[in-house]
């Protein structure tokens, strides 16, 4: 049983190095396909997990509202770049382009989750109230991931 904390940064640590094989990749590789079709799925699922198990914990808390706002907001934003570099053609330097901002914008989010606000969350939440949230987390993930198409069929439509 992981603990939330220990959930996000193994998560977070197959993140990184799928966003250098990305970046290792040329062209519309197979090999690049590939690499970005699983970091897409996993960050959506985990990103939508994150915000409905630790945010939604974080919120509860005073100190957390404002880091919890912060870090949602930038899973937004990150999925707008997803959802663009979904759509582009991976052949083209403005798709690799688009991703290095991406890469930057994403590394520096786990990077500011890891030292600010798990240190700060571990600070505010008594352990026995965040017992158990590292597997909800890992539950609503994989519930996630099944849910993908779907929720980005309901963003094309608003």
């Amino acid at each position: 049983m992981p603990n939330i904390y220990d959930a996000i940064k193994a998560d977070h640590d197959t993140h990184r190095k799928l966003l250098d094989r990305i970046a290792d990749t040329e062209g519309a590789s197979d090999e690049r396909q590939d690499a970005w079709d699983t970091f897409y799925e996993d960050v959506k699922s985990h990103s939508a997990a994150e915000e409905e198990t630790f945010y939604s914990k974080l919120m509860s808390k005073t100190w957390g509202q404002d880091a919890a706002r912060h870090s949602v907001q930038e899973h937004a934003e990150m999925n707008d770049l997803l959802e663009e570099l979904r759509e582009m053609d991976m052949s083209q330097g403005s798709w690799i382009e688009k991703f290095k901002q991406l890469k930057h914008d994403y590394e520096h989010h786990m990077d500011e989750e890891e030292d600010e606000v798990f240190e700060r969350a571990k600070e505010v939440i008594p352990d026995d109230e965040i017992a158990g949230y590292g597997d909800r987390f890992l539950a609503r993930k994989k519930e996630e991931r099944g849910l993908i198409e779907e929720k980005r069929e309901d963003a094309l439509e608003d």
